[in-house]
């Protein structure tokens, strides 16, 4: 269980890499998942730095029954008593299982398409592009909203960038967050040496997706660590208006609170003095 929070009430999840963990030599270790009580904390934690939105990850392929699935959703309902919006990203499930988190307390479901229809099976073989839009299909039919996007960075080409767009775009109704992320390559896998994404792509990126889609939470997600501030600025100002949280995002670093406090407070001609107190204090 991976947890993080979002300062404007959206998520993101899940990178391919983490698969990778058991397909690659990568150094990486599985991680168990973690208690109520480590969740409730970090969530308490998240809530005092601002975060409206807290957002809890598991590593599985399909949403398995029993002990594991009944802690996730005591997690739903302790982090919902807290006063905060709650989302989770846990793989394929089953329209039971998603009615169960929608009666714990759960406002959003994350499920990644990652990229086009075309490129997909170069990247992903653990489940089929079919699989992951009837999963978004069983997230609606429970009354869940959606948290959408891909990665960019793959090796994929403008086209794919356009067509995963397009994809998210026909959904009915739309999702209400699309999270963009950049890859974040790791030592061991086939696209460690993956070339970085281009500033100027990444903005054109999410503009569109920001004219396809005028009503979701477009978030500029995972790798915001590898953009310089004005990037993010640029991002931002282009159709981006949510960013991800946290310490860490699954197995990658992310921004530290000072650097975001001073990128927010940029964002809105303040100092990030008087927007976070509590930062560095």
């Amino acid at each position: 269980m991976f947890p993080s929070f979002d300062q404007n009430r959206r998520m993101s999840r899940e990178l391919w890499l983490l698969f990778a963990i058991r397909a690659f030599k990568t150094g990486l270790e599985r991680q168990a998942l973690l208690s109520v009580d480590d969740v409730l904390a970090a969530a308490t934690q998240a809530k005092q730095a601002g975060a409206h939105r807290f957002c809890m990850g598991a590593a599985w392929r399909q949403v398995p029954e029993g002990e594991q699935f009944d802690r996730v959703l005591s997690m739903v309902r302790d982090v919902k008593a807290l006063g905060m919006e709650t989302c989770v990203t846990l793989g394929m499930l089953t329209l039971p299982q998603a009615k169960q988190l929608k009666e714990a307390g759960l406002d959003a479901y994350n499920h990644n398409l990652d990229t086009s229809r075309e490129y997909y099976p170069k990247i992903v073989s653990t489940r089929s592009y079919d699989e992951r839009l009837n999963t978004l299909r069983v997230v609606r039919q429970a009354g869940l909203s959606i948290c959408s996007g891909g990665i960019l960075g793959l090796g994929e080409s403008v086209q794919d960038r356009c067509a995963l767009l397009a994809e998210l775009a026909a959904l009915d109704p739309q999702p209400e967050s699309v999270p963009i992320n950049l890859l974040m390559p790791v030592a061991g896998t086939p696209l460690e040496n993956a070339p970085a994404v281009e500033v100027t792509d990444l903005v054109r990126t999410i503009a569109v997706a920001r004219i396809l889609m005028p009503r979701s939470r477009v978030r500029l997600s995972a790798g915001r660590i590898h953009l310089s501030k004005e990037a993010q600025l640029l991002a931002l100002f282009a159709g981006a208006n949510s960013i991800f949280i946290g310490s860490k995002l699954l197995t990658a670093r992310n921004a530290d609170a000072s650097e975001d406090a001073a990128l927010l407070a940029c964002l809105r001609g303040e100092s990030s003095a008087e927007l976070f107190p509590h930062v560095g204090a």
